[in-house]
């Protein structure tokens, strides 16, 4: 697996093979990010479930500001530091704590603009987090929220607004757009 654009473009992912441990395909990250070009630079971004780092190493890779990257499977954890190690990725733009993601708390420097949310299959993960990150201090009010669920997994955007959808194989994905406006 390699990074399909920008910067690190072409560079090889490591990861364990690890059981649950489930990349996002080449296709469905370009896709994304082609949906994310006009707001993706300069970007503050959570990829929660990491795994691979795969999206947030994307989303570095084609201009975002910083990427904090959660991920509680320690080998998984330790080949993404690794891999921002080996890609040179400078450390004010990259944070990875290896921690459950439901222990996180919002951050000190304010919102992110964009939150990827990639759970286990299998899991109901989405709907909580999705009550969860509507608060101010997890994503701005222009934010947007990718998502990916299994195929047949049914879900509720709300308080989200579903912006765009797709489904590829066994899998769903999409972004959610905030609908909350800035006073």
């Amino acid at each position: 697996m390699r990074i399909i654009g920008g910067k690190y473009r072409g560079r090889k992912l490591e990861f364990p093979d690890r059981e649950g441990l489930r990349p996002t395909l080449g296709r469905t990250r370009e896709t994304l990010f082609n949906w994310l070009l006009p707001t993706l630079p300069g970007a503050r971004c959570l990829d929660l479930f990491a795994g691979t780092g795969a999206l947030g190493l994307e989303a570095l890779s084609r201009g975002a500001a910083h990427v904090t990257f959660v991920e509680q499977d320690r080998p998984a954890a330790a080949a993404l530091g690794r891999t921002l190690a080996q890609f040179e990725v400078p450390a004010e733009q990259w944070q990875l704590s290896v921690t459950d993601a439901g222990t996180l708390r919002p951050p000190d420097a304010g919102p992110y603009d964009l939150i990827f949310v990639d759970p286990p299959f299998g899991d109901d993960a989405l709907t909580p987090w999705l009550a969860r990150l509507a608060s101010p201090d997890w994503l701005s009010a222009e934010g947007m929220i990718y998502f990916e669920l299994g195929r047949g997994t049914a879900f509720d955007p709300a308080p989200f607004a579903l912006h765009r959808h797709k489904t590829a194989g066994a899998y769903q994905y999409g972004l959610l757009a905030s609908t909350r406006q800035e006073r």
